[in-house]
């Protein structure tokens, strides 16, 4: 017999970073509003964290909101605890 899940918590949901590198333009507006989590190097090439710490959650959602072309997205993944 397994045990009963419970729901993961909002606040302790594991996060996801999703870039469409197709729709990026190499603005680096992510860089200035999260450096932390996200860097662009050589020639407009982006790097980024793609499961970051919920410490960084408030610096991604700015990361979010000033990208011009909406290429970032924040998912937070909220399921059945095992």
């Amino acid at each position: 017999m397994t045990a009963p899940t419970r729901p993961v918590p909002r606040e302790t949901a594991p996060l996801r970073v999703v870039v469409d590198l197709n729709r990026c333009q190499g603005y680096a507006q992510c860089c200035y509003a999260a450096p932390g989590a996200f860097e662009v190097r050589g020639h407009e090439i982006l790097f980024y964290d793609p499961a970051p710490p919920h410490a960084r959650r408030g610096e991604i959602e700015r990361a979010v909101q000033a990208c011009p072309v909406r290429a970032i997205s924040l998912q937070v993944e909220i399921g059945d605890a095992p």
